[in-house]
């Protein structure tokens, strides 16, 4: 494959005859203009091909940020060593405080805080450009949708082999040539009213997307040297902005009761002479057929993926707590040492390096060259990390539940012990039958052992749900005195009839239930009713209220698509 050469003239890509060649020229765009454009994502492992596309960024000279860079190196903050060299105050800016492209690695891993503070640099600062790099490797994982909202580039490579790519060359001339045309290049607001109508069709919901696709259209106008915007521009915009962005299919024909509006008299001057100045020269099913064109193949698919995932946020992880010991690094507090607790020195001693100079004066007994500190300079490291999940199975092996229902409960089960396992969650599976139920398996990560217990569980017999709702309740707690957070899925049909004495009594069955549902809602165990009954009864739809547990009747699914939702709901409440 030749080399992609900036010198020579785009093409019009729908589709692109040279995928390679495509991505050289949006490089090229991101050259004239960063601080339009405000940047790249560029989704690729690290390798020979990404080292080519990063090769042809180095004339933007980015400085390289990581996701868990301290809060002083992104902002500025005191410069220890200086100051105490000095014996006075000196400060150092940090990576946002000057203008310039800065390359985000490991982008997928980026924490919300940090692309919070990155997004607002972003649209405080003019100057300032961001080149994300997505090393995603499973579904649901990349860059943070308000990063990716701002940047107007996308480019995934890791379609991409070694034979497929060719080193890319960027002409200097040929950029400062465009950067100084592009502020003649006019933007009528026709074209981004055409835009913003394109985004719409797509289902973009973000308004910035319209004005990013108008700065790549800009953008490659001032590369080609035009002097507007034409059908190039447009269609090459809609390509690389919108395409990535689109949520949604396009209506292919208009509604059959809202008919197009008539079309004025020929023979009226005036009226086509309006029409033609307010109608875009470009058809909208032109572009949305670029942006179209400009998918990788299973993308919508794998963004329906990550919104699901993103909304099951807290599978594989239990609740967030602060440690003095482990954990993700968190900003020091005043504190006194001693109890576990660690001190950080580095804080410790930025805090005291200003007030030097005023404490010498106020003791000039002191040791010339030591550092005077105060009990209020202190600083204790602290840490963040996440206690594990248990997921609790009540599965429902009484008569009412029939064995078809049971097996299909079974196989649902079974899945998700397989998904916990793959996750590192614990599991733990209550079962319930006759006058009694049992904790059949306490919490465990032995996926041999949790699908053995299950394959043996017999069914028949009277319906304990209250029974159930105890065990369960009672394996929360123990769970959370371990340190562990718990979540209980139900799967039953919800006709408990004994008590909790064991007695066969529906009345005084229904009354525990709804006791030991307000007890789990009072210490606000999440809770999961998958409702398995033919016939869904309102008294469930009660005691789900009452527990403060999301209820979903599947009266016809079957195990597949039992543990699918089971899944959702469970990441969607443990968040």
């Amino acid at each position: 494959m030749t080399p992609f050469d900036a010198t020579s003239g785009p093409h019009r890509p729908t589709p692109s005859p040279d995928p390679w060649a495509q991505l050289g020229l949006a490089l090229a765009l991101l050259a004239v203009d960063p601080r339009g454009l405000r940047g790249l994502w560029l989704r690729g492992r690290a390798g020979p091909v990404r080292d080519r596309v990063l090769a042809a960024l180095a004339p933007l000279a980015p400085r390289k940020l990581h996701p868990f860079m301290p809060e002083d190196a992104l902002t500025g903050g005191l410069d220890l060593s200086a100051t105490l060299a000095l014996n006075r105050l000196h400060r150092h800016e940090g990576l946002l405080s000057r203008d310039g492209t800065l390359a985000l690695t490991m982008a997928e891993r980026c924490p919300p805080g940090l692309s919070v503070r990155l997004g607002q640099a972003l649209d405080a600062r003019p100057g300032l450009s961001l080149v994300a790099l997505d090393e995603a490797a499973e579904e649901g994982e990349g860059l943070p949708p308000a990063l990716a909202d701002r940047l107007a580039l996308f480019l995934d490579i890791d379609g991409f082999g070694w034979s497929d790519s060719a080193d890319i060359t960027l002409d200097p001339a040929r950029i400062a040539a465009a950067q100084a045309h592009l502020p003649k290049i006019a933007l009528p607001p026709e074209v981004l009213e055409q835009m913003t109508r394109i985004a719409a069709s797509l289902a973009i919901d973000s308004l910035r997307a319209p004005w990013l696709a108008l700065m790549a259209a800009r953008a490659h106008c001032a590369w080609r040297g035009g002097q507007a915007l034409d059908e190039r521009d447009l269609t090459l915009a809609a390509e690389l902005v919108l395409g990535h962005r689109a949520r949604a299919f396009p209506q292919d024909t208009p509604p059959e009761d809202q008919p197009p509006p008539p079309e004025p008299p020929e023979n009226d001057p005036d009226q086509a002479q309006d029409r033609e100045a307010q109608e875009p020269q470009i058809p909208d099913e032109l572009l949305i057929e670029a942006a179209f064109a400009a998918l990788p193949p299973g993308l919508l698919a794998r963004l329906q993926a990550a919104k699901a995932a993103r909304i099951a946020a807290g599978s594989g992880a239990g609740t967030k707590r602060k440690s003095m010991a482990r954990g993700r690094p968190m900003p020091s507090r005043p504190g006194k040492p001693g109890s576990g607790a660690r001190v950080d020195v580095v804080a410790t001693l930025r805090q005291a390096a200003p007030w030097q100079a005023m404490r010498r004066a106020a003791r000039p007994d002191a040791a010339q060259g030591r550092l005077l500190l105060m009990p209020g300079d202190i600083r204790i490291k602290r840490y963040q990390d996440r206690t594990d999940r248990v997921l609790i199975f009540v599965v429902d092996a009484s008569g009412s539940a029939a064995v078809a229902r049971l097996a299909e409960a079974k196989g649902a089960v079974e899945i998700m012990l397989a998904e916990a396992y793959s996750a590192r969650d614990h599991v733990a599976l209550v079962t319930f039958r006759g006058d009694h139920a049992e904790l059949a398996l306490p919490p465990t990560r032995s996926l041999v052992q949790a699908k053995r217990r299950l394959a043996g569980l017999p069914g028949g017999g009277a319906t304990p749900l209250a029974s159930a709702m105890q065990v369960a309740f009672d394996a929360s707690l123990q769970a959370r005195a371990r340190g562990m957070s718990p979540t209980l899925a139900f799967l039953t049909d919800g006709r408990g009839n004994i008590a909790l004495d064991g007695t066969p009594d529906r009345a005084q069955a229904g009354a525990d239930a709804t006791t030991l549902a307000s007890a789990i809602a009072a210490r606000a165990i999440p809770a999961l009713v998958i409702d398995t009954s033919l016939r869904p009864k309102p008294h469930l739809s009660d005691l789900a209220a009452t527990m403060g547990a999301t209820r979903i009747a599947l009266p016809r699914a079957d195990a597949r698509a039992m543990a699918q939702t089971l899944g959702a709901a469970l990441g969607g409440k443990e968040g």
